[in-house]
């Protein structure tokens, strides 16, 4: 008999939940804002002015901080399953800086949080380098961090990964859904798989198909398991290199939790829209492998995953060709996926 389709929800993400979640503590986080807070909560990265600093040496006339945190989430669960630790920090880095780099800041630093059940001086070497090589490729310092070790609180060979990230941007260079036009057109980038999302939903599929992490599936030509573990790309140096060249730039999306649904809508002002045409790329084959096995619907997988894309530009018709072979030559595919409408 067929089976019912698996949703992200069975598989112990309710995504309505942490909508709902935001919302009830929205107030509490807004109380805590002053004048040199903009915009809310919401933001790929919380903005902060420096207000006041301008005028001094080697700082910007009006230069406005951005901030952003997270983690690796239950991609972590799968390294820990293999017992491959050293790629999951170029993990956490991507989630920080490609959240920073949305307003068009640069990001200067990164600190990690390391919490272990048992700190396990080899492990933890390798997940503090896998962070330190994330920080090399995103141009930026690991400033510090700090490793907590919890007997009780988790199992002795579990962990898990967070980390803040800090970048800076003019204000007058800010991007954003004010800067973004009817006309404007979404230039995709392309995702090298998973990046740090679905993996909840990834692993139940694999379960309920009883697939292990060391199996090889012939569509992918890999072990799933090193499939899943493919680093997540880094985009903020080939963004930051790109809005230096004057082509222009509207608006940035990092494509994370909630997928293209749940966040192209975040780059737009009100009474704008996005058409994507979903047959202008082919998704990297571990999301046909996951929609089949699962099942799982194609709204559903657009909901949990990136679809193999992981950051989309909005910016002019005009400045499209030019932007999409700067990112070419930065190794960093791209392709007019969309454009911007009017509702």
């Amino acid at each position: 008999m067929p089976r019912e389709p698996l949703t992200y929800a069975q598989a112990g993400v309710d995504v309505e939940a942490g909508d709902r979640a935001v919302s009830l503590m929205r107030s509490a986080v807004e109380a805590t804002h002053g004048p040199r807070v903009l915009g809310g909560i919401g933001g790929f990265a919380g903005l902060w002015r420096l207000a006041g600093d301008s005028g001094r040496a080697g700082v910007s006339a009006d230069p406005v901080l951005a901030a952003a945190s997270d983690g690796v989430g239950t991609k972590l669960l799968v390294a820990q399953a293999l017992d491959r630790h050293d790629t999951v920090g170029i993990d956490l880095v991507a989630m920080v800086v490609d959240d920073v780099v949305v307003p068009g800041a640069e990001p200067l630093f990164v600190l990690d949080y390391l919490a272990v059940g048992r700190v396990d001086p080899d492990r933890v070497a390798a997940i503090v380098a896998g962070v330190a090589e994330g920080c090399r490729r995103a141009r930026c310092a690991l400033l510090g961090g700090e490793t907590a070790e919890h007997p009780d609180a988790m199992d002795p060979d579990a962990y898990d990964l967070a980390g803040f990230a800090l970048g800076v941007v003019d204000r007058d260079r800010l991007l954003g859904p004010d800067r973004v036009a009817a006309g404007d057109v979404l230039l995709g980038l392309a995702a090298s798989g998973l990046h740090s999302n679905g993996f909840s939903l990834a692993r139940r599929v694999l379960a309920r198909a009883g697939i292990g992490y060391e199996r090889d599936l012939p569509d992918l030509g890999a072990p799933v398991g090193e499939t899943l573990l493919t680093p997540t790309r880094i985009y903020a140096p080939a963004l930051v290199d790109l809005l230096a060249t004057g082509i222009e730039v509207h608006a940035l999306c990092h494509i994370t939790g909630g997928g293209l649904p749940g966040n192209l809508p975040r780059c737009l002002p009100p009474g704008l829209t996005a058409r994507v045409d979903r047959g202008s790329w082919e998704p990297p084959t571990i999301f046909k492998v996951l929609a089949d096995l699962g099942p799982v619907t194609d709204e559903e997988l657009a909901r949990a995953t990136n679809l193999g894309v992981g950051m989309v530009t909005v910016l002019p018709p005009a400045e499209a060709d030019r932007a999409a072979a700067f990112l070419s030559d930065r190794e960093v595919p791209s392709w007019v996926m969309g454009e911007v409408l009017e509702r």
